[in-house]
């Protein structure tokens, strides 16, 4: 079956494309969904080439508008699932009411979700002592940080070919998530109550990018009265839960709440 469901739009997470969102993709056109799995504004470089001269100062805001006008051209409202920073800016979307539902792995949080473990708050303060003031230009991927902390579930050879494909980042983004309440724009708030939709936030036990903690904060900020918002904690995952062994489980898990809130 393919497309009888609806239209879901799927947003990875920084540093990376629509590429790393093609295993969900293509396990939800599988499941009946028209997915799209669009690159974020100024992603769509050669991997670890010159970034477009834009990108260090692009905000979430800009990412958001971005994807809010590509929302607006389908012919229904769509699921939005993200991963990350995929997963805030999935958040912000749902509160603009742009989503019939919203599934978050391991999302980052939105402003005033403060860090939940020493490690996030040890990585917010390390970036600042080893790139100084990064809010005003593109940041490029290093190897051994996203092996350590993103791709560590990956066998060796997959975890090269991924990040084989990343691309720099932008610095401003960046910020806005792991120093948010330096940003006096507060570019990543989303106010629990214009979140209407049903939502469901993937954790994993292993992850310390965005830890279960974190990411459990962040889903009950969505509670709702018809109790058809979730928290699914999957033990042993990291953060690259977009295809890390065992992905295969947690996107049948969605589709699987998907078909029960989603008349």
């Amino acid at each position: 079956m393919s497309g009888g469901k609806g239209h879901m739009v799927l947003i990875h997470g920084a540093f990376t494309g629509g590429w790393a969102m093609a295993c969900w993709a293509e396990a939800m056109t599988a499941a009946g969904w028209i997915c799209h799995t669009p690159n974020l504004l100024h992603h769509d470089t050669p991997a670890h080439g010159r970034p477009h001269p834009d990108l260090g100062r692009t905000s979430l805001v800009d990412y958001a508008d971005d994807l809010a006008r590509l929302i607006k051209t389908l012919p229904e409202k769509p699921v939005i699932v993200g991963h990350s920073m995929g997963g805030l800016i999935a958040q912000m979307l749902a509160g603009r009411n742009l989503a019939r539902a919203a599934v978050l792995l391991a999302p980052s949080p939105p402003w005033g979700v403060i860090p939940s473990t020493e490690f996030e708050i040890l990585s917010a303060v390390g970036m600042v002592a080893t790139l100084g003031v990064f809010w005003d230009g593109p940041i490029h991927p290093v190897y051994r940080v996203a092996a350590d902390h993103t791709l560590n579930r990956l066998p060796r050879e997959e975890r090269r070919q991924v990040f084989s494909r990343f691309v720099p980042e932008s610095g401003r983004a960046v910020f806005e998530i792991m120093h948010s309440t330096w940003d006096m724009r507060r570019a990543s708030r989303v106010e629990p109550w214009t979140v209407k939709c049903p939502v469901l936030a993937f954790a994993g036990s292993a992850d310390k990018v965005n830890s279960a903690r974190t990411v459990k904060r962040i889903s009950d900020r969505y509670r709702d009265t018809e109790g058809k918002t979730a928290f699914r904690l999957y033990d042993g995952f990291s953060h690259w839960m977009v295809s890390e062994p065992g992905w295969e489980e947690m996107a049948a898990d969605a589709a699987r709440w998907l078909d029960q809130v989603i008349s």
